[in-house]
């Protein structure tokens, strides 16, 4: 017979705890043992929730919830009539390696009206929510920072998968007459120059810095209140038989993620025609490649009305917002038909 003693120092060298992929793993588990996981930092005497599974020898505790990354865990197995058994395990530490970049910021021309209407953020992954306005600075040709320029929304402007921010400036600093106008005058002044400030420490999903910082220098123009006039457009129509890309120029860019979601080109019987559009040359050039080639007939350039300049100034309607209506007031979708000939 092995003597007590021996048998539980056996017993503590071969209970053996590990993790795996999040779930506690223990050998050599006997009926009679109990199992309770605590975080060995904590002041709390609550052990983590979970279930427990025995696989012959094995026990396997499967958190309710998902460990933490860097974190010491105790293990306690009690057994009637003997000491407890204690093991600690640890998380890996979390890679925080920067992986998440900035790719675009539009508008990519330099050149921006003094009532320049907003900025589009684009970034590799998905990014945190709530930290943006810390995150991001004007600055004005001596360096210091500018008062108050953006609109800064509680509910922050994301697409769907936080990969696109939309930053706004102020628009009561943009509407003539108003109050914020009135006092404090534009956020940009027309002759001046200007640096776009967003820091590299605004941190991604995972709680990871950005791999760099960037900076965007501008100048400023007078205010362009003008209404978008499509007979200024020119459309350059490919050959028939071709997969060649439809090309629309603009005499000024216009509003990049509006361009990507206002064009398409339907065929003589009114169908929309399948195929990539995209933008190019500073935003002053929308381009259109055919899923197929195109054939010769009567085409149509549709695009919705709410098409927009840098300055958010429509067709056939200059940007004039009211003070009680918030940016982001969908307005009813209208099209215009704009036709040319594939011959």
């Amino acid at each position: 017979m092995i003597p007590i003693v021996l048998f539980l120092a056996l017993f503590l060298q071969q209970t053996d705890v590990r993790l795996d992929n999040g779930v506690f793993r223990i050998a050599n588990w006997s009926a009679a043992n109990e199992v309770n996981v605590y975080v060995d930092s904590s002041a709390s005497d609550v052990p983590l929730s979970g279930t427990r599974q025995v696989s012959g020898s094995e026990m396997v505790f499967t958190p309710r919830y998902g460990l933490s990354a860097g974190v010491r865990y105790k293990v306690v197995i009690t057994t009637p009539g003997r000491a407890p058994i204690t093991r600690f395990v640890e998380t890996p530490k979390a890679d925080m390696t920067p992986k998440t970049g900035i790719e675009h910021v539009y508008p990519t021309v330099n050149n921006l009206p003094e009532n320049q209407l907003k900025f589009y953020i684009h970034f590799s992954g998905s990014m945190s929510r709530g930290e943006a306005y810390q995150r991001i600075h004007l600055l004005d040709e001596s360096g210091k920072m500018t008062a108050m320029p953006f609109l800064e929304l509680e509910q922050e402007l994301w697409d769907p998968d936080a990969q696109r921010f939309t930053l706004f400036f102020d628009p009561g600093r943009i509407k003539r007459d108003v109050l914020p106008n009135t006092q404090m005058g534009p956020s940009i002044v027309a002759g001046h120059k200007y640096t776009l400030v967003i820091d590299k420490e605004w941190k991604d999903a995972e709680g990871r810095q950005l791999k760099a910082g960037f900076r965007k220098e501008f100048s400023v123009g007078e205010a362009d209140r003008k209404p978008l006039d499509v007979k200024s457009w020119k459309i350059s129509p490919p050959a028939p038989g071709s997969s060649l890309a439809l090309s629309v120029d603009f005499p000024e860019p216009l509003d990049h993620a509006l361009m990507l979601r206002q064009f398409e080109v339907v065929d003589p019987s009114g169908k929309v025609v399948a195929g990539t559009g995209d933008s190019d040359r500073d935003e002053t050039r929308w381009t259109f490649k055919p899923s197929v080639a195109w054939k010769p007939g009567e085409y149509g350039l549709r695009v919705g009305t709410i098409i927009s300049d840098l300055a958010g100034n429509m067709i056939d309607r200059p940007f004039e917002i009211d003070v009680f209506d918030t940016v982001t007031e969908r307005v009813a979708r209208e099209t215009r038909i704009i036709p040319f000939t594939i011959r």
